[in-house]
């Protein structure tokens, strides 16, 4: 695993299976390869471009997600138990993995972060399961990464993905519908 990912991600250590693991931070690897961004970008940039003048950067927002994520995943296997158990090492995958394909969504232009000619055409979503699954990311991770966005609404959730899905929006919906 390179530097600038284990910087970016010191939560990767909390995914248990090695394999996976590794598929994530390569998926990160990947992103960065393909990208005009560089890691240091991901500290600067702000985490959405559909709200104006957003000043909490791309990876305080993906933290965040990741962090929810997690602790909403344990209070789940804590109180359900048996009847509704939650992976934790799948949740903490998807969620450090859902937004990965907004590194090619977005483009640098002037000194400014704008949206790329692929974002244009392909959402986050979309080149996020094409990135994972060319790293080897298992299937219930990348239907995390293709079901947290809008795009998720139209399929079934697996549990996995309605903490991710619940933990990214939570997280971004005040900032859109402020009052």
């Amino acid at each position: 695993m390179n530097a600038d990912i284990r910087k970016l991600w010191p939560e990767l250590d909390w995914i248990g299976d090695q394999e996976l693991r590794e598929a994530t931070a390569r998926t990160w690897e990947l992103a960065l390869e393909r990208s005009p961004l560089d890691a240091g970008d991901l500290e600067r940039i702000p985490f959405t471009l559909l709200v104006p003048n957003c000043k909490v950067s791309f990876m305080a927002h993906k933290r965040l997600v990741v962090h929810v994520s997690r602790c909403a995943a344990e209070k789940m296997n804590e109180f359900l138990g048996d009847e509704l158990p939650v992976d934790l090492d799948t949740v903490i995958a998807g969620a450090i993995l859902a937004d990965v394909g907004k590194l090619l969504e977005y483009a640098k232009q002037d000194g400014q972060t704008v949206q790329s000619d692929t974002g244009k055409y392909l959402r986050h979503p979309f080149t996020g399961v094409a990135l994972a699954m060319e790293a080897g990311v298992p299937d219930a991770v990348c239907h995390i990464i293709a079901a947290h966005a809008n795009e998720g609404d139209l399929v079934k959730r697996s549990a996995e993905a309605y903490v991710v899905h619940h933990a990214d929006f939570m997280t971004f919906l005040p900032f859109k519908h402020r009052f």
